[in-house]
């Protein structure tokens, strides 16, 4: 469930039409509802209410807008980063640095003393050189750094090959049958206190045979290690739960998930780790945007909204689905293309899709784009990078700036040398 619906007519997002927000900010701009934050939040902690210890961290490339993570600080979530940015995110967001969880398959030096020094509760280790690196970088400064060894289970997810991450040919985690001997190196180390293993196998995913296949290794993998005397008091499960782009596929509920997680790691007395995001953010959000033309095409018409790829990129990476809706429908509806105005064929949202009838100087929304839009934008074009919105009840509020053209080009800088 999510508060985007239609009130006499008009799209609203909770009480606050989408007309008034193009109104006072433009268009294209996300508009993020905070009652569907919080909601999302609570439905996936009480997915886990049979968990007795676990600690959940939002992964915030889904969607590290500050306001956004303010919201779910306040639900009591920690932070999944993957890059010394984000973890400063987390901290200005007021996620507190024993919450953050340091993913990544390439966190560099820098990056591993920052952290150190911001707190950070946990560094997920994706190599065995990842943590000789941080043990030395932590006993030179006079701490010890609480990690885990991510290991690949080698499960396909069954999700689209540019977001599967379980897989042997993936960059991420160590083989499982090489994590008995590389934990064991890694545990005499000083500065390093290996607590645990970690896995993730991807994202938007529907089913969940395949998580519990993975989670079955690591349980496999757990009693392994403890048999040979390493203490294991954590293990991190990842995330990557899928979310209704498509509104006749429903996937897994985290009441679903919630209770695979109970049965297949019954016994293990660790802690456990979740990092949800796309399921928290992704039905929080919609990209609001403004049909520029509607052209006459060889087979379909094509719809040239103000909206592009490098506002939402998933359609031209993925070939993903999101919904298009007019903001106020007439009823009538017509097989068309939906297109944005950057200069690339693939800037296509949808071919030949039935849609809302729309005409030149009407606003439409793409569904479910909260998680994995605004964090992918970009200024291809010379385009302004894309504007966010809070919604909270009947108040709105800017919580990301268009950055104009004219900003960005006020930072770059024309040499000496080319000013003779």
């Amino acid at each position: 469930m999510d508060h985007f619906a239609y009130r006499n007519g008009v799209l609203h997002a909770e009480d606050v039409p989408m007309s008034a927000i193009a109104e006072a900010v433009g268009t294209p701009v996300y508009v993020y509802s905070r009652a569907t934050l919080e909601r999302h939040a609570n439905v996936f902690r009480e997915g886990l209410q049979r968990i007795g210890r676990k600690h959940i961290a939002f992964a915030i490339k889904a969607n590290p807008n500050i306001a956004v993570l303010r919201v779910l600080a306040r639900q009591g979530y920690g932070a999944d980063v993957v890059s010394g940015g984000e973890v400063k995110r987390a901290l200005a967001a007021g996620m507190p640095g024993e919450d953050i969880v340091f993913s990544g398959v390439g966190k560099t030096r820098i990056e591993l003393r920052e952290a150190l020094e911001a707190g950070v509760g946990q560094f997920n280790l994706e190599l065995e050189e990842e943590g000789v690196a941080l043990a030395e970088i932590a006993a030179s400064m006079g701490k010890t750094a609480d990690a885990v060894l991510r290991v690949n289970p080698d499960v396909d997810a069954g999700t689209h090959a540019k977001i599967s991450t379980g897989k042997k040919e993936n960059k991420f985690g160590v083989p499982i049958g090489d994590a008995p001997g590389i934990f064991a190196r890694l545990s005499t180390l000083p500065g390093l206190n290996l607590r645990g293993i970690a896995a993730h196998i991807g994202s938007q995913i529907f089913d969940l045979g395949p998580i519990e296949a993975a989670y079955g290794k690591l349980g496999d993998l757990v009693h392994t290690l403890r048999a040979v005397g390493h203490t294991i008091d954590r293990v991190d499960l990842g995330g990557g739960l899928g979310v209704p782009y498509e509104r006749d596929k429903v996937p897994p509920s985290p009441a679903d998930y919630g209770a695979m997680v109970e049965r297949a790691t019954r016994g293990w007395d660790v802690t456990l780790y979740f990092e949800p995001g796309r399921v928290i953010v992704g039905n929080a959000g919609v990209l609001l945007t403004r049909v520029i033309w509607v052209k006459p095409g060889a087979i379909r018409p094509f719809i040239i909204v103000d909206a592009a790829m490098n506002d939402l990129a998933r359609p031209a990476m993925y070939d993903a689905w999101h919904d298009f809706e007019a903001v106020a429908p007439t009823g009538e509806r017509i097989v068309a293309n939906i297109a944005g105005p950057v200069c690339e064929s693939g800037d296509t949202f949808a071919m030949e899709r039935e849609i809302d009838v729309v005409k030149s100087g009407d606003l439409a929304v793409f569904r479910t784009a909260g998680a994995y839009g605004a964090t992918m934008a970009s200024t291809y074009n010379s385009r302004a990078l894309v504007p966010e919105v809070m919604v909270d009840g009947d108040k709105f509020a800017v919580v990301a700036d268009r950055i104009l053209p004219e900003a960005i080009i006020a930072a770059e800088r024309v040499p000496d040398f080319l000013n003779d």
